[in-house]
């Protein structure tokens, strides 16, 4: 069978990165973070103090960062210049500071041209909010997944209570409903479900269905093509 390219889009907090993982290893697929991606840019923005608003110095600063994203027996690792940053890209700041630098349409230009690279090949699942609208249109398999912002601020602070990371609930919903904002409004590639997207609401679903729904669906694609 051939293999095929998976694009996973949806809001902050639907389980897109858990799940895609777990697809891409039943499937024996390469996994993309490209929300990882941002976080690292984002990271490395508030270590330098620069001004998130300032698109230009945040494209500067792009231009001297080379972003790894390397695989390994605990998952994958994200490397920033070198150095793995998998466990600083994930607190609560870079997470409330992340929309903001998403939202530079050539932040967005650049990692997305970095992202096209890396799916050339084929036998890849990549989520983010714009994967399959814009970093890989012609995906053979695109999925739309959401879930309430109840549920998504639930798993946000499971996740966050497993990383030893101390969360308000009601706070990181009204994160996650601020994030959903921004990420909808802005200019570029806005979150969007594209039109040929599987809608998927996994607000009632295991993430083991979850992923079950996803390889299922994947070998149907790599059986037509």
């Amino acid at each position: 069978m051939k293999t095929i390219r998976i694009a996973i889009d949806g809001p902050a907090g639907a389980g897109k990165s858990t799940i895609a993982k777990m697809a891409a290893e039943k499937l024996n697929y390469t996994y993309v973070d490209t929300g990882a991606m941002y976080r690292a840019i984002t990271y490395k923005s508030m270590e330098h103090q620069l001004d998130l608003s300032d698109e230009n110095g945040l494209v500067e600063l792009l231009k001297q960062t080379t972003i790894e994203l390397r695989p390994s027996e605990s998952g994958q690792q994200v490397y920033l210049d070198g150095i793995n940053v998998s466990d600083e890209i994930r607190t609560t700041e870079v997470t409330s500071n992340v929309s903001e630098v998403a939202a530079h349409a050539r932040v967005r230009q650049d990692l997305v041209d970095r992202q096209m690279i890396l799916a050339q090949t084929g036998g890849v699942i990549m989520d983010g909010r714009d994967i399959g609208t814009h970093v890989i249109p012609d995906a053979e398999l695109k999925i739309f997944m959401s879930a309430s912002a109840d549920e998504r601020a639930r798993r946000r602070l499971l996740d966050n209570e497993k990383r030893g990371i101390p969360s308000d609930l009601q706070q990181l919903k009204a994160d996650i409903i601020k994030r959903d904002k921004l990420d909808s409004e802005r200019e570029a590639s806005p979150l969007v479900q594209a039109e040929d997207a599987i809608y998927l609401d996994t607000t009632n679903l295991s993430i083991d269905q979850v992923v079950e729904k996803i390889v299922q669906l994947a070998k149907e694609k790599e059986s037509a093509v």
